[in-house]
């Protein structure tokens, strides 16, 4: 993890407003990500993560504002310049999304065969490299169903690495595992960022993991529809007078829900 945010940013996002069919999602956000940070995006159902993500991900144009990748506006470039920032990014979406009619291998070989002139020899060498790298060596000729949920995940971190990425952004890493191998997941991710100094995007919403890996959080909030919260979760947790940021950490109920004493029990 680092240790303290300094020097230039990697991302940096700039009065942003994302907007579908004209109701506006997100307004004017304003934050910055440093190389080597693992970075978290917390919020509710419906607050806009997975809509920030993927336009920081060059999939939507802002409808306002700037999104800058090592200084580039990445909805402002086209042709090679485009795709020279893009193959700085790596994206593990929220399925894991592997190719089901492929093995493990292929799956991890395919950007490479796509974005590469590498030749097969290479290709094998290095998707083998990825898969040693998160403990899935001895699956590389497995077929994704019979892989376990943690397996998959996995195996579609090796994929998102494939091209060697800056940045990493993971969409709900911990979604569908038992905590066992939510904490395993984790600890990968702890120790890519420690090892190869990667720049991790993360949405989530447990806890746990929230503590364990994340420097730096931002808490978006959807009748805001911006940020309401920023700085490391423990400053969030113990330091926050936010009721929205308190209930999250804390796991509390919304004051506007009923008491269970108060509904009527069914007969």
């Amino acid at each position: 993890m680092a240790e303290h945010p300094g020097g230039k940013p990697i991302i940096e996002v700039q009065d942003f407003t994302a907007a579908y069919d004209g109701n506006v999602v997100l307004d004017k956000l304003n934050f910055e990500i440093y190389a080597g940070e693992v970075f978290a995006i917390l919020g509710g159902s419906g607050c806009g993560k997975s809509t920030l993500l993927k336009h920081m991900i060059g999939l939507y144009k802002p409808a306002g504002g700037r999104i800058l990748i090592d200084g580039e506006d990445i909805a402002a470039l086209s042709g090679e310049e485009r795709r020279k920032i893009l193959r700085k990014l790596g994206v593990l979406y929220q399925s894991g999304a592997l190719f089901g009619s492929m093995t493990l291998l292929e799956n991890v070989s395919l950007p490479l065969e796509e974005f590469t002139d590498l030749p097969p020899e290479a290709i094998r060498l290095i998707a083998m490299m990825r898969l040693q790298r998160v403990g899935l060596a001895h699956a590389a000729d497995l077929m994704p169903a019979e892989l376990s949920g943690g397996m998959q995940k996995r195996g579609a971190i090796a994929r998102a690495m494939a091209l060697d990425p800056q940045i990493l952004f993971m969409d709900e890493l911990s979604a569908g595992l038992d905590p066992v191998t939510s904490a395993d997941l984790d600890q990968l991710v702890l120790n890519l960022s420690n090892s190869l100094k990667i720049t991790f995007v993360v949405v989530t919403h447990e806890l746990p993991s929230i503590y364990t890996i994340a420097d730096r959080v931002i808490m978006l909030d959807k009748q805001e529809k911006g940020i309401i919260a920023m700085g490391t979760p423990q400053e969030l947790r113990d330091h926050s007078k936010d009721p929205r940021v308190q209930q999250f950490f804390l796991r509390q109920a919304s004051s506007n829900h009923e008491s269970p004493s108060a509904t009527p029990s069914a007969r």
